[in-house]
């Protein structure tokens, strides 16, 4: 996927979940952030943010927040990119080559699941997670609690004891990281609900992406890790498969 019209600024605020204030080196802007998760990692003074600017020129908001840098890295923080770049990967085969039709907020149960693959086996359902923290070199899920993931984890555990075949794919919106885990010490209901899920046969992937300022684009698999345990002392991870 691609962005048009992109600038840059530094970061020196977040009034609200849905706006942040940025230097522009025009002036100030009110921009609106397109993550309303805390993103405080991510959203510190002075860092250099990326802004699109909004197509309506009537909106009051004239720019979005898409993508920011933290050290070396470029993160894209828009929330809504991950189910698009996953619909565009999908769509070329990349996911499963013999998909006939993709259809996306897929009711199942009592939830709107991102995607529903028709293939001439069946259904294949999909749940897509956008991941932008960054721990020494190693990505987490969620950065906050989550209770609307862990219900649907729910759901896909529940598709694939009906006999349909389901995953959970993790959009990594950076490039470069060693491996995926999900994040207990932030929200453990949902790291126990994904390692349940994944041990009743629900497929637990991980993609990062190749980023730059005016683009997002689906890159190569990451390692998903689910029961991770951080020494305090040391920022080795001790993983167990």
């Amino acid at each position: 996927m691609n962005y048009h019209s992109v600038s840059s600024g530094r970061f020196l605020s977040r009034p609200n979940r849905f706006t942040a204030l940025v230097d522009t080196g025009q002036g100030v802007q009110t921009v609106h952030v397109k993550n309303t998760g805390r993103c405080r990692e991510l959203l510190t003074p002075g860092a250099k943010v990326y802004l699109e600017r909004a197509s309506n020129p009537a909106r009051k908001t004239a720019f979005d927040l898409i993508a920011v840098e933290k050290g070396g890295l470029l993160i894209n923080m828009d929330a809504q990119a991950p189910n698009q770049v996953f619909a565009e990967w999908a769509a070329a085969g990349n996911f499963l080559p013999d998909v006939t039709a993709i259809h996306s907020e897929y009711v199942c149960g009592a939830s709107r699941l991102d995607f529903c693959l028709e293939t001439p086996s069946g259904l294949h359902l999909v749940e897509v997670k956008g991941v932008t923290l960054e721990e020494n070199g190693r990505a987490r899920f969620p950065d906050a609690p989550t209770e609307r993931g862990v219900k649907h984890l729910r759901e896909l555990q529940a598709a694939v004891e009906a006999g349909l075949s389901a995953a959970l794919f993790f959009v990594v919106q950076m490039s470069g990281m060693k491996s995926v885990a999900p994040n207990d010490s932030t929200h453990p209901a949902f790291g126990q609900a994904l390692r349940e899920a994944a041990a009743a046969g629900v497929q637990v992937l991980a993609y990062d992406c190749a980023v730059t300022p005016s683009s997002l684009e689906i890159r190569k698999p990451v390692p998903v890790i689910l029961n991770v345990n951080i020494d305090s002392d040391n920022t080795d991870c001790k993983c167990k498969p």
